[in-house]
């Protein structure tokens, strides 16, 4: 037991030596002088061409008026509409061609971004809320266990529908205290 204590204080004692010995370290910024404008990056410019060509030999194989022709006609313009998109988004590429994400913190990549990510946040917000109200809902009827694990399609899928509005439900919850347990209802081990 003491040479468990001894080695806790000195792993404790490493860690401060070193905590303070890297006080002086600066902060670094980004720097993004290796990577270009999408519209600018001749990579990026021959990943369109190499893609449209591949796709263009492909239809070669078929008839002009067949599905598979008509389909890869799709995919040439999707192709080339997104390749639009990405030069005209001011999105940054490297020296490969490809389109990066900055998430630095800098405004001006603020986009590439926060967008997705409070979209990413909604989205499982969505998800969470539809199941905790599902399992509320399965709490109160007859066959508890049943419901958990057997889902109500038909009931579930309302839930889904009204969970939408997950945000606004989740604060009208917290401002009347429903949202939260109270704390002789949540279990604790033993320690």
């Amino acid at each position: 037991m003491k040479l468990n204590n001894f080695f806790q204080s000195l792993c404790a004692t490493f860690l401060t030596i070193g905590l303070i010995l890297n006080l002086n370290i600066q902060p670094t910024s980004a720097n993004f002088n290796v990577l270009v404008p999408c519209k600018e990056s001749p990579a990026f410019q021959k990943r369109l061409t190499n893609s449209i060509k591949k796709l263009e030999n492909r239809l070669k194989l078929y008839n002009a008026d067949s599905k598979e022709s008509k389909f890869l006609l799709n995919e040439i313009n999707a192709t080339k509409n997104r390749f639009e998109r990405y030069s005209e988004s001011n999105l940054l590429c490297g020296k490969e061609g490809l389109p990066r994400i900055i998430a630095s913190g800098q405004w001006d990549h603020a986009n590439e971004f926060v967008i997705p990510g409070i979209l990413f946040l909604y989205i499982t917000g969505w998800i969470g809320w539809s199941g905790r109200k599902y399992l509320k809902y399965a709490s109160t009827t007859e066959n508890t266990f049943e419901n958990e694990i057997i889902i109500n399609v038909p009931i579930a899928l309302s839930i889904m529908n009204s969970g939408f509005l997950w945000p606004i439900e989740s604060w009208k919850e917290f401002t009347s205290g429903d949202l939260l347990a109270a704390d002789e209802n949540v279990t604790i081990s033993p320690r």
